[in-house]
């Protein structure tokens, strides 16, 4: 159920054999995102549970779930990108049937992030799944 520019995500991965280069190409999807508005980094949508300080910004338009989000940490921005990829433009009744862990586990981050990331990376899809609930 992953989005396209999601599997265009895995596709990529495939084709790097060397965690470094999986873990370089995480970052420059992180820069290549566009910075949340310092405006939006306030207490209300920062994310607890993550090491680094993160922020997500859900937009829901149209029954469509969108989110804007960033990061102290470039690897975060990374993974903020990647969780992107897997929800950006699905319908928001679908945003809670996407088996994030799986999805991520075919990036083989699961095995790769440290136990606080896992965890940053948990509560990011927390926030993702009760703001989706919730709209």
């Amino acid at each position: 159920m992953a989005t396209p520019a999601f599997e265009e995500i895995a596709e990529t991965f495939e084709f790097l054999d060397d965690w470094e280069d999986r873990y370089r190409h995480v970052i420059e999807l992180g820069k290549a995102m566009p910075p949340l508005d310092d405006s939006f980094k306030v207490p209300a949508l920062k994310v607890d549970g993550c090491a680094s300080q993160v922020w997500l910004r859900p937009v829901v338009a149209g029954g469509l779930f969108d989110f804007q989000g960033d990061s102290d940490a470039m690897i975060v921005r990374g993974l903020i990108a990647v969780l992107h990829a897997l929800y950006s433009g699905l319908p928001v009744a679908e945003v809670c049937r996407v088996d994030a862990h799986a999805e991520l586990g075919r990036l083989g981050l699961n095995e790769h992030l440290s136990s606080q990331r896992s965890n940053g990376v948990r509560a990011m899809v927390e926030r993702i799944r009760k703001v989706a609930a919730e709209a």
